[in-house]
């Protein structure tokens, strides 16, 4: 009897959680949502005129219009395609020099107060430096969305290796580990979710510094769209690349915990997102 009950309280749980699985993602768009449509209300009341600040269904209007001609998903794949690149060159910079001065007092206290003074210059001040160095093409948008992503990997990596409790690495020479089974065994779960946080930093960095990127002559991308809206006075083409910004970026950073989250599955924590 108890083994009936048991048993069909399995797929009553089971059922629960996948409905908890799809209603968490769909507690997210309950603000912006609403503000779309508290916003819509007011245009249409008269509140406003929604000429500087278009109403939802305005800009709903211009992505069909931009999606219709293709222009939108020309610039969303190239705006794409430079955080891509920025991203993953970024991060392998980061990791390297986090993990060496990390790991290493010496490297430490040689490197790190120059990467922290280089870590304070605004974004902006870099773009004509970039310029002279490597022209107006890809180069430099992907090299300055690079130094975005670097910074917080770097910091990231570096203050999760430094934290690396003392005891623990003890047992795992205690345990005659080997240096690649302390890496695997010991060192990687315990920088892990410190690195995953410090990817999804740098990648929000990287669709920062995109923007800045795209003014460098460029004649695709999200960035344009923003520039030639303003140029041709156009606020709903503006907002609308906004909203396309929002909408890559939160995906980007979806990917990134959903491709992370079987790596940290041993984690034992208080609330899990």
């Amino acid at each position: 009897m108890t083994a009936g009950v048991e048993q069909a309280g399995v797929p009553q749980a089971t059922s629960k959680a996948g409905v908890a699985r799809v209603l968490r993602p769909a507690l997210g768009l309950l603000l912006p949502v609403g503000l779309a449509v508290l916003w819509e209300l007011a245009v249409r009341m008269g509140l406003s005129n929604g000429r500087l600040v278009p109403p939802p269904s305005v800009i709903w209007n211009t992505f069909n219009d931009l999606a219709a001609t293709g222009e939108l998903q020309r610039h969303a794949l190239a705006t794409l395609w430079r955080v891509a690149w920025g991203f993953v060159f970024g991060v392998m910079a980061g990791t390297i020099f986090g993990a060496i001065t990390g790991y290493s007092a010496l490297t430490h206290r040689i490197v790190d107060p120059t990467l922290q003074a280089l870590r304070s210059i605004p974004s902006i001040a870099w773009v004509p430096l970039f310029i002279l160095w490597f022209g107006i093409f890809e180069a430099s948008k992907i090299i300055l969305i690079a130094v975005g992503v670097f910074f917080p990997v770097y910091l990231g990596v570096m203050g999760a290796v430094m934290s690396v409790d003392r005891k623990i690495v003890e047992v795992g020479q205690v345990f005659r580990l080997s240096g690649v089974a302390m890496v695997r065994r010991i060192l990687l779960p315990a920088v892990m979710p410190a690195y995953v946080i410090s990817l999804r930093a740098g990648l929000g960095l990287g669709w920062m510094f995109v923007v800045a990127a795209e003014f460098l002559g460029a004649s695709t991308g999200l960035g344009f769209l923003l520039i030639d809206g303003q140029q041709l006075g156009k606020p709903a083409q503006i907002v609308a690349a906004i909203v396309a910004f929002a909408i890559l970026g939160k995906t980007t950073d979806w990917l990134i915990v959903l491709v992370s989250s079987p790596f940290l599955r041993w984690e034992d924590r208080f609330a899990r997102s």
